[in-house]
């Protein structure tokens, strides 16, 4: 296990802000840039040279996602812009460097200079904790965009991975009738154990009408002909990542509501998903990136 006594957190959203505080709370040394426009706990050190900040630090950690625009630290609380150049060309590859993410093009700016970028959202762990905010905060923008309780409601999730099962399992709990619709007969036989109705996703334009549908399928499951067959005053929520699995321009000329959720964990729980990177990061080191 590498000896890793002083992080850099650079850049992001709240979700990094209680990173770094969970990080010093933990007794490491934190060194943080990027947060000039929100609160960070006094335990940790504050720098307004991000360069500075990476090459000082042990372990250098970036954003989720790293950049939105491949040039660009996502670096929302940041009065002046951060650029990848100034933070990768800070860091020595023998320090540790992760960022959430990471793009192809990242991974080739960080390689071209002899470093190895690990991405910290592609662990297993942390897609299954994340999977709870999501699903909670699915169950929130339901709750607010529908005129009715989600009790007695007849919902739909496609999808049977990880988002999915967390979100069945509190829809089912509230005393929501709900169906699923899968590919798997082995995600459709889960399902049905946690008390919901099932149809083959082949089948799906037979399953009936619903009050809300969750789609969690990264893929067109929704194009024009589907949405056509829809109730309108259906609530579709969109929990797929990019490209999603709606067209949102045929929702939109047929005025059915539809949300595209992206980022629920850190939107609606930061601190908890602030916490579930930090445990991430630390698991990673204890298996010697």
């Amino acid at each position: 296990m590498r000896n890793i006594d002083t992080f850099a957190v650079i850049g992001g959203d709240l979700r990094s802000a209680y990173l770094a505080g969970a990080l010093a709370a933990d007794g490491y040394k934190v060194i943080t840039t990027g947060f000039d426009s929100t609160d960070l706990p006094p335990c940790v050190t504050g720098c307004t040279n991000p360069a500075q900040a990476a090459s000082l630090a042990d372990f250098v950690v970036l954003p989720l996602p790293v950049t939105t625009d491949a040039s660009t630290l996502n670096a929302p609380f940041s009065r002046v812009r951060i650029t990848l150049e100034q933070v990768f060309n800070a860091v020595r590859p023998e320090q540790c460097l992760a960022g959430g993410s990471v793009s192809e093009v990242v991974r080739e700016e960080a390689e071209k200079r002899g470093l190895t970028i690990h991405d910290y959202f592609e662990r297993e762990e942390l897609a299954i904790h994340n999977a709870v905010p999501t699903a909670e905060g699915a169950i929130q923008l339901a709750m607010e965009e529908t005129p009715i309780t989600l009790y007695g409601s007849r919902c739909l999730v496609t999808g049977f991975g990880r988002v999915a099962r967390a979100l069945c399992r509190l829809l089912v709990a509230i005393g929501a009738h709900v169906t699923v619709a899968a590919r798997k007969f082995s995600d459709l036989a889960w399902a049905a154990i946690q008390g919901c109705e099932t149809v083959e996703l082949e089948q799906l334009n037979e399953a009936g009408d619903f009050h809300v549908v969750f789609n969690t399928v990264p893929a067109l499951l929704f194009d024009q002909e589907r949405l056509s067959g829809m109730d309108r005053n259906t609530l579709l929520i969109d929990l797929a990542s990019r490209p999603g699995g709606v067209d949102f321009t045929a929702a939109a000329e047929m005025q059915i509501k539809t949300i595209w959720a992206l980022s629920l964990p850190g939107r609606v729980a930061p601190k908890s998903s602030g916490l579930f990177i930090k445990d991430t990061l630390l698991n990673m080191i204890k298996e010697g990136i």
